[in-house]
């Protein structure tokens, strides 16, 4: 039996083709969606992150070409996700002339489409973000997951043209994580075994998040445990590791994120179906897991996925301390330009150049085709980096804190904390 779904008189002006072909195609995809999702209405939305403007074939030119040509109009604010190319910098890489081209030719599209031009994949980290409760269009994986889980927004994962056509409308099928029912936590991840100096460890959050993601699939974790000076940057960690590692879209820190005052809120007052402590053994897998080679000489390192924050580009210039990056060894940053704009304003950018580093702006640096000089043994800091990197980049992967990274990008050498060593992990106090 079909669901039948309730339509206001503007869903079905732009289904009737009021305002055009192009408009009633993306009224058509939010519908079909709608039915397939078996919601009973469509509710409005007052955001969108579009994730359509990443070029993966000409089917993506070709559809907002099609939106432009028959005048197709937001209904919603939408900002871009990072592009295949740098519009900043088209040197960045090097390969197929058309398919760059084609990609850059797309990003413009959006820009004339009405989307503001952000071109980020942490677009929370610029001013304007989402409230707690707003109902809004996601895209990319850990902005989903950060949105959702760090702010109180809600939104479903939104794939390629749906994300479009949702923005486009305004609207998207009242489902999922829009609705109370479906935020609810329904297993939970314990720290008691993790000793408290190292769940205040930079590197501990990418790999907590990895381990959740793994054991959740998409179901909703909580976790308990963590220290009350976990920063956005810590949770944005979390984010992007359990959506990759897993198809995490939503969890709840307890006593930290909006829905999670305390366990029983984050799990709507039902006992969670599972239990699981994370242990330092737990974490030294992880990072064994992260790392697809072993250490050495290091061509490059690369930080920023997702893309760097002012904080912690604050950090990267306490590290490196005015020290320059060896010869051979590549220091790659990648963030948005609002966060650039913020670093040069503050006087760091120039210092960061100087030092060896390349500050690289509208990207991500695990796409193919590579990034110029991308090669060889890569070290990150990030778990979703090291994740994704090796099945998409003739590339090996070693993965360690931002210290780690940050003396490895001097010494040219893998460099490991004597403190985060394996052993020492499981003897902290």
């Amino acid at each position: 039996m079909k669901t039948e779904i309730q339509l206001d008189a503007r869903d079905l002006h732009l289904l009737d083709g009021g305002e055009g072909p192009a408009m009633k195609f993306a009224m058509e995809l939010v519908h079909n969606a709608a039915r397939v999702m078996e919601a009973g209405r469509l509710i409005d939305v007052s955001f969108a992150h579009i994730d359509a403007c990443f070029y993966s074939g000409r089917a993506h030119l070709d559809f907002v070409n099609y939106l432009l040509d028959y005048g197709a109009k937001l209904a919603a604010p939408a900002w871009t996700n990072s592009g295949l190319v740098s519009l900043h910098d088209p040197s960045l890489r090097s390969g197929d002339d058309t398919t760059a081209r084609e990609a850059r030719r797309l990003m413009e599209a959006y820009e004339h489409l009405g989307c503001k031009p952000v071109w980020t994949c942490a677009p929370y980290q610029l001013p304007g973000r989402p409230a707690p409760g707003d109902q809004i269009v996601g895209s990319e994986s850990n902005a989903v997951t950060f949105y959702n889980s760090v702010i109180g927004a809600r939104t479903n994962k939104y794939g390629d043209f749906l994300d479009v056509a949702a923005a486009l409308t305004g609207r998207v099928p009242d489902a999922g994580l829009h609705r109370d029912e479906a935020r609810q936590a329904n297993l939970v991840f314990t720290l008691d075994e993790v000793p408290e100096s190292l769940r205040r460890e930079d590197l501990f959050f990418h790999l907590l998040g990895h381990i959740v993601g793994a054991k959740s699939g998409s179901r909703i974790p909580a976790i308990t445990g963590l220290p009350k000076s976990t920063s956005e940057d810590n949770l944005k960690a979390i984010s992007a590791a359990v959506a990759a590692s897993g198809g995490v879209a939503l969890f709840h820190a307890v006593g930290i994120t909006p829905e999670a005052p305390d366990l029983e809120a984050a799990c709507q007052g039902h006992e969670p179906v599972e239990t699981n402590p994370i242990t330092p053994a737990d974490l030294v897998c992880a990072r064994k897991t992260l790392s697809s080679a072993a250490d050495g000489p290091t061509n490059m390192v690369a930080l920023g996925t997702p893309h760097f924050s002012f904080t912690e580009f604050r950090d990267l210039v306490t590290l490196l301390d005015g020290r320059a990056t060896a010869a051979n060894t590549h220091l790659l940053v990648t963030t948005s330009r609002h966060v650039c704009d913020l670093i040069r304003a503050n006087g760091w950018l120039e210092g960061l150049e100087k030092a060896g580093t390349k500050i690289v702006v509208d990207t991500c640096s695990y796409f193919s085709p590579a990034i110029n000089g991308l090669k060889g043994r890569v070290m990150t800091n990030s778990a979703k980096w090291a994740y994704y990197a090796p099945g998409m980049l003739d590339i090996e992967v070693t993965f360690g804190s931002l210290k780690e990274c940050v003396e490895t990008a001097i010494s040219g050498e893998t460099w490991r904390d004597p403190g985060l060593s394996d052993d020492a992990l499981g003897q902290r106090p």
